[in-house]
């Protein structure tokens, strides 16, 4: 589980995220990073309901927060992360999830 402290939690951060962050598409998610934006490293996630009903909404959510709690380390100090999932992310195995969060971070060149 990622720890609360590590989490977006105002909208305006997501806005201000997505505004200004560099964005990466995967297959399956997309991603906006700002680096060095604040003091501690923070990820916000956008899971709409394009995604799927509540129920796989949430497994998409804990996906992809165990997904991202491991490559925090790898991220810039201070950086603001938003992770948006893409319809398809809700067929998609945690590998898969990991593997395009990783590409999506390496094309943004903060991995």
């Amino acid at each position: 589980m990622l720890a609360r402290a590590y989490r977006l939690r105002q909208s305006r951060d997501f806005r201000t995220t997505i505004r200004a962050g560099r964005r990466s598409v995967s297959h399956t998610l997309v991603t906006h990073v700002v680096p060095g934006a604040s003091d501690t490293t923070t990820v916000g996630f956008v899971v709409s309901k394009a995604v799927g009903p509540a129920v796989v909404r949430n497994r998409v959510k804990r996906r992809l927060r165990h997904v991202v709690r491991e490559h925090l380390s790898g991220l810039p100090a201070g950086s603001r992360l938003v992770v948006r999932a893409l319809p398809k992310s809700a067929g998609a195995s945690s590998s898969t999830l990991e593997a395009d969060l990783c590409k999506a971070l390496a094309k943004s060149g903060v991995l």
